[in-house]
């Protein structure tokens, strides 16, 4: 009996710890967890099972690995947010598996991603035809982000969080010298000031930092 009362108690002070450790961690869909996100979720659900599993045991033992986990996470989530490359290399970068009704095998091959996956998810946002397609991005949290040839098309972002996105640049024709240049233009002599920069109809759309 008393083994049940200290399972009972355990549960309850794990369900809110738990509860107050994901809100800690920020809004996020089931779906768009990150890798990382996942591994913490598994190990802090890993240790709470211990917990409960073995009544005699110290709970401490339980509570002190779950808020080691929320630092370390919170730790990451804060570089993340300041360096985009640190991210990219956390959480990784979506991949282009379609452009202009082209399946890109290379890249399907590459993020081990196969045909009836694809057009499963092409069915279900009601796309009838690959031909249709005119962007289709396979994003870290695995869901397929699709832009038809008849809708508005996504525009590539030259700089995030003042890294400049060298593959991007390619994609108009344009070089960093030729960014650097349009910069200086507009009185900005350091890409780290710029929070976010687009090319959209042939000119620059600008938004800087805050702070940095």
């Amino acid at each position: 009996m008393n083994d049940i009362l200290i399972i009972i108690i355990r549960t309850f002070i794990l369900y809110w710890l738990i509860l107050v450790i994901l809100r800690l961690m920020g809004k996020r869909e089931v779906g768009e967890l990150s890798i990382f996100d996942l591994v913490v979720f598994l190990l802090m659900a890993e240790v709470g099972a211990f917990a409960l599993d073995d009544p005699k045991s110290k709970f401490l033992h339980a509570i002190l690995p779950m808020l080691i986990l929320l630092v370390i996470q919170m730790g990451v989530s804060y570089i993340s947010l300041k360096n985009k490359k640190f991210r990219d290399s956390i959480e990784g970068r979506p991949s282009i598996i379609m452009k202009d009704g082209i399946i890109n095998e290379k890249e399907m091959r590459k993020q081990r991603y196969n045909l009836d996956d694809l057009l499963q998810q092409l069915r279900e946002q009601q796309i009838g035809s690959v031909q249709s397609v005119s962007y289709a991005f396979l994003e870290t949290s695995g869901h397929l982000s699709i832009f038809k040839k008849d809708s508005e098309q996504f525009v590539f972002p030259l700089i995030i969080d003042g890294d400049i996105q060298q593959d991007h640049l390619q994609r108009f024709g344009k070089d960093e010298k030729w960014l650097r240049e349009e910069l200086k233009k507009r009185l900005i002599d350091d890409e780290k000031k710029i929070f976010y920069c687009s090319y959209e109809n042939d000119e620059l759309y600008i938004q800087l930092k805050t702070s940095f």
